[in-house]
């Protein structure tokens, strides 16, 4: 279900917004969401790699690692 929000912002800020919008061939509305999905996300993000270290967690080299062996490509 889509709900509509308002908001408040600066008139310059909203006016670049919205010609930035317009260059990109979208709405500042579609703009906006893909934004919001984003920062929805965020948490999400930081669960899955913390969950991703711990999975992790048995992994030991065996022995420390000199420098220029960390830095071979």
């Amino acid at each position: 279900m889509v709900r509509n929000i308002t908001l408040s912002a600066d008139e310059t800020v909203l006016r670049r917004a919205r010609e930035k919008a317009v260059s990109e061939n979208r709405s500042l509305n579609h703009a906006f969401r893909e934004w919001l999905e984003r920062y929805a996300g965020r948490e999400n993000a930081a669960d899955a790699f913390d969950a991703l270290l711990k999975r992790l967690s048995y992994v030991r080299p065996g022995r420390k690692f000199s420098r220029e062996e960390m830095n071979e490509r």
